[in-house]
């Protein structure tokens, strides 16, 4: 993977997207965080250090506007855009038929539809750019592989839409030399999981204990640079999808 390179992580304030962040920071690229609240943005930029390559955009990816900003920012600041990680996304389990017509709707607007809007931008500046690039959304292996104690259905038909989103635009931008891959977490170490025992849920892999965050990072760096994979979905998810430890 190139050092040079400029990245634009949405969904930076914590968790997975800071470290996915920290992961290119470390590998010398330029990255352009985003989240919705300017305080908590301003502090997760504090956190992860190099300064001078670090650039901040607030606003909820729903809007198109953020993206347009998300873009600008990569501009102004380095010059450019080569990878795109839509990790901006929200998650909580709830019962079908108590999920709120608002509810569905926040999803859809928030996975899915500003998942969308984002990548029209990205792709946009790197067509008129010329030199191809490189697209990781977040997914789950929830959309493969269903847990019936915890429902979720509506975050989830909204991450399949990004699985299959994912699908569509590696063959539409293949000419353009813009892959477009993505990364399936299964339950991962997150402030998601802040005050629930979320080591009870390592039996649900093969490997028999949940996943940590520098390990969704490394899947999107490799992805952000295979240069002859797209249309993947890479599960990381210790063999949850596969099989059960017990």
């Amino acid at each position: 993977m190139s050092t040079n390179m400029t990245v634009v992580v949405t969904g930076a304030s914590s968790g997975i997207g800071l470290g996915i962040a920290q992961a290119f920071l470390d590998r010398g690229a330029g990255v352009v965080i985003n989240g919705r609240d300017a305080d908590r943005l301003g502090k997760a930029a504090a956190r992860l250090g190099h300064g001078e390559r670090v650039a901040q955009v607030v606003g909820g990816i729903g809007d198109a506007a953020t993206g347009e900003a998300l873009v600008r920012a990569a501009v102004e600041r380095f010059g450019g855009v080569d990878v795109l990680v839509n990790n901006a996304g929200t998650f909580a389990p709830k019962p079908f038929t108590d999920v709120t017509e608002e509810e569905l709707d926040g999803y859809l607007a928030g996975n899915l539809k500003g998942t969308y809007l984002t990548t029209q931008a990205v792709v946009r500046r790197m067509r008129e750019q010329g030199r191809g690039g490189s697209i990781v959304n977040i997914g789950t292996v929830l959309v493969d592989h269903a847990i019936a104690g915890f429902p979720a259905s509506a975050p989830v038909i909204s991450k399949g839409g990004v699985h299959a989103l994912t699908t569509s635009l590696a063959a539409e931008l293949a000419a353009n030399r813009i892959r477009v891959n993505l990364v399936a977490p299964g339950v991962i170490r997150t402030p998601l999981h802040e005050g629930s025992d979320v080591d009870s849920f390592g039996g649900l892999a093969l490997l028999d204990r949940v996943g940590e965050i520098s390990e969704i990072a490394d899947a999107v760096v490799y992805l952000a640079g295979a240069e002859f994979i797209t249309g993947h979905a890479l599960r990381v998810d210790g063999g949850h999808v596969t099989g059960r430890s017990r």
